[in-house]
């Protein structure tokens, strides 16, 4: 594809229309030209390939594939061998469907246990995201399918993610919530990156050129495409500006006449247009070269399986009850026994290929559901429960987070399960104390009733084979060795950000003092550390040498079983190292040992794992200390090591960011980032704008209330007719659909809502009703 060629020979309204896609999942084809159209499909736990009804909430019905474990699971692997597999696999199926790229994966720092999309994203460390997600694009690569690191950067919350400002200072950006993705960029080179909805800082991502020219391009080299999440082109003209290329999803011909305008009167370089149409060309004849191949199922089936096994935490073991015996006495209870929690709620949902529920592998065990799929208890059960708990020497109970708790578009009320999985673990252990409880969650859950089961197995969200993982590692056909990659608070009041999550002007006031990086510093008890996973084996650590930026050390299995434990490097910082966590992850490795194997283990490091971030990457001297550890908790081996360097900055000693104990005030915040922060103020009547939504407008236009009640009757049809704002498909689209700006909804309805119909209803719902009214009809009256 001569490309330079094909950009002359377009015309400008041609350009500008080819920078938005054909429809929900297509590029455009130029036929003239012969220019092929490229298909995209979400990822990241499998494909969700539609060739139907499309939609970017999991809502319609996509194509059977192969579900993975979610990215909660698949981060507490560790495994980064093992999750190139899993992207291979999903570029092996991706080029089944003739898929050129698969959105995913997502690589946003979990921020807050309550975020709802937590589960889509790897940890709260950005070394362990950003490896994690480099292997994943790797793999996806490798089979000639195009990547889409998400969502750039800085989407930590899904309330009002579409105009939210993720608010902090430029440390805390590059360090925290730049970093993984700078990894990933430079380890994964991914084909695209998909640009997130938020402000930072005040900027839309789409419109950021600071982020995505000067950062991603210029300073990390990466020479890929920018395409948009679903509907989050915030201004066009921008964009261009900014490096942001394909408009998704297309269909709307959003801002086209404002960008020829725009060109024509001087405002707009003709040359940013011509560089994004090459850009997205460019992805065209790299992705779009796909050879369809077919799909081996069972060995992808045998991948998930895998991480499942391999991504399960074991918590807790109490009496080593666990493993159990083939012929042991036992009873299971709760609704996931046979209907399994197994991925999120959302874009990335998945139509599991082969799908086996834990009941099929316990068949020959009792089994009472006692809760119903939203965890409320069945009373009327009670007795039935009691006396079955009374029988078996050991019960199993299967607890958790139901879909209606945590799904993509809203996040979290609470920490705490539901009630009814409460009340069933209450009567359970009264019952019985030899209770194991199998948790399925996206994040992280109160776990206040920790001390009254014996054991405690995390399975993440553990994908389509999570029935028999979840078997094999009760068995001992599999030995738990996965660790936690977010802290586990002991009570949510406990986080940093707590105090200033879920706003619209989201304060990251917090700074760089994100899950460990706060606990460790402030010395505060937490229920889990990061990294932590317990093992039916024991593992040895010694002989620890640095030899310059050289560390080894060794690792002996020295318990029963075969196993994998995950070596953890940490680097201690200085003694009274001012605005600066405790302890930072530098590095990891999964280890497979036999009963008494031992192997070395090897780690360099670099400057930039000494070195903070001050207008550029800067390595601040003093004495070190480099630990190997089982958790940031658990530290087994340490030595000194002394780095020459920089002296560290003192314009905050004295402040809580030297010392957090509790949580920063407004003023502390506002000294760090420089400047006053304003308090977010809904807009009103007459003040509304493009970036309003209709449930904003809904309770002071009558035009926005009938919109709603449309959308609501719309949506409800596909509910059964139930407007229940319980469940957790129906409460996603509503808040996608009416609680995003007009102008995410022009583009999203691909042409259905017109940017003229759209600024007619802003005039209508601004108390211009008349002018909105003849702005409406004004075409119709042309036309006669």
């Amino acid at each position: 594809m001569d490309i330079k060629k094909i950009v002359s020979s377009m015309t400008l309204e041609e350009k500008i229309a080819y920078c938005t896609g054909k429809d929900f999942w297509h590029t455009k084809d130029i036929k003239r030209l012969d220019v092929p159209s490229i298909m995209v499909s979400d990822g990241p736990n499998g494909l969700r390939c539609q060739k139907d009804e499309a939609d970017m909430l999991g809502v319609n019905v996509s194509l059977p594939a192969t579900c993975f474990p979610s990215s909660v699971t698949a981060a507490q692997t560790w495994d980064i061998e093992l999750i190139e597999k899993q992207g291979k696999a999903i570029g092996k199926e991706a080029k089944k469907e003739n898929v050129s790229v698969v959105l995913g994966p997502g690589c946003n720092i979990k921020r807050n246990p309550l975020g709802g999309r937590n589960f889509e994203y790897y940890s709260e460390d950005p070394i362990l995201a950003g490896e994690i997600a480099a292997s994943w694009i790797q793999g996806v690569e490798k089979e000639g399918v195009g990547a889409s690191l998400k969502h750039f950067a800085a989407n930590s919350q899904e309330y009002k993610r579409l105009i939210s400002d993720s608010i902090m200072d430029e440390r805390t950006l590059r360090e925290i919530y730049l970093s993984a993705f700078e990894r990933a960029v430079k380890k994964g080179n991914p084909s695209t990156v998909m640009c997130s909805y938020n402000k930072i800082n005040g900027v839309y991502s789409s419109d950021n050129k600071s982020l995505l020219t000067d950062i991603l391009r210029k300073e990390w080299g990466w020479n890929g495409c920018v395409i948009t999440d679903w509907g989050a082109l915030h201004d066009r003209i921008e964009a261009y500006k900014a490096g942001c290329d394909l408009s998704m999803p297309g269909g709307s011909k959003y801002m086209e006449d404002a960008t020829l305008k725009a060109v024509k009167e001087g405002r707009l370089s003709e040359k940013l247009i011509d560089e994004t149409v090459e850009r997205i060309l460019s992805l065209v004849e790299k992705s779009g070269k796909t050879e369809k191949e077919e799909v081996d199922w069972n060995e992808h089936h045998r991948v998930a399986l895998k991480i499942a096994e391999k991504g399960a935490v074991l918590l807790k073991n109490e009496d080593k009850i666990l493993p159990l015996k083939e012929d042991e006495d036992i009873a299971l209870f709760g609704f996931m026994a046979g209907k399994m929690r197994y991925q999120g709620t959302g874009s990335s949902h998945i139509n599991p290929k082969n799908l086996i529920e834990p009941i099929e592998f316990f068949k020959d065990k009792p089994w009472i559901a006692g809760v119903d799929e939203n965890g409320n208890f069945d009373e009327c059960a009670i007795k039935e429960i009691t006396e079955g708990a009374k029988k078996h020497r050991v019960i199993i109970a299967f607890v958790g987070l139901p879909e209606s708790y945590e799904s993509e578009a809203f996040d979290r009320d609470t920490m705490k399960m539901p009630s009814g999985y409460l009340k069933l673990l209450e009567v359970l252990t009264e019952a019985n104390p030899n209770t194991v409880a199998v948790l399925f969650s996206g994040s992280v859950v109160d776990m206040s009733w920790e001390n009254s089961v014996k054991a405690i197995l995390y399975m993440g969200l553990p994908g389509e084979a999570g029935g028999e993982a979840l078997y094999n590692l009760i068995y001992g056909k599999a030995v738990p060795g996965g660790k936690l990659a977010e802290t586990w608070p002991l009570k949510y009041s406990d986080v940093p950000s707590s105090d200033s999550w879920g706003k619209v002007n989201a304060e990251y006031r917090e700074g760089i003092y994100v899950g460990y990086r706060y606990y460790d510093k402030a010395k505060m008890k937490v229920r889990y550390p990061f990294g932590y996973g317990l093992s039916y084996t024991e593992f040895e650590y010694s002989n620890l040498i640095v030899e310059g930026r050289k560390v080894s050390l060794t690792v002996k299995n020295v318990g029963e079983y075969d196993g994998d434990e995950v070596v953890e490097l940490y680097i201690k910082n200085p003694e009274k190292n001012g605005y600066r966590s405790l302890r930072e992850l530098r590095g990891f490795s999964r280890v497979r040992l036999n009963r008494g194997e031992e192997k070395r283990v090897s780690f360099t490091l670099t400057d930039r794992d000494f070195s903070i971030y001050d207008g550029g990457w800067r390595a601040i001297g003093g004495d070190y200390t480099i630990e190997i550890g089982s958790s940031s908790r658990d530290i087994r081996l340490s030595a000194l090591i002394h780095i020459e360097g920089d002296e560290p900055r003192r314009e905050l000693d004295g402040s809580w960011y030297c010392d957090p104990v509790g949580k920063p005030s407004k003023e502390e915040f506002e000294r760090l980032i420089g400047r006053s922060v304003e308090e977010y103020k809904p807009r009103h009547k007459g003040e509304y704008t493009m970036d309003n939504s209709c449930m904003e407008m809904k309770e002071h236009s009558l035009i926005m209330k009938i919109q709603y009640r449309v959308t609501e009757n719309i949506i409800s049809k596909s509910y059964g007719g139930k407007k229940d704002y319980s469940d957790p498909g129906f409460k996603m689209m509503m808040v996608a659909s009416a609680d995003c700006p007009l102008r995410t909804s022009i583009i999203n309805s691909g042409g259905t809502l017109t940017e003229r119909m759209a600024r007619s209803f802003l005039l209508m719902a601004n108390g211009k009703c008349i002018k909105g009214i003849l702005s409406f009809i004004s075409p119709f009256l042309g036309a006669k």
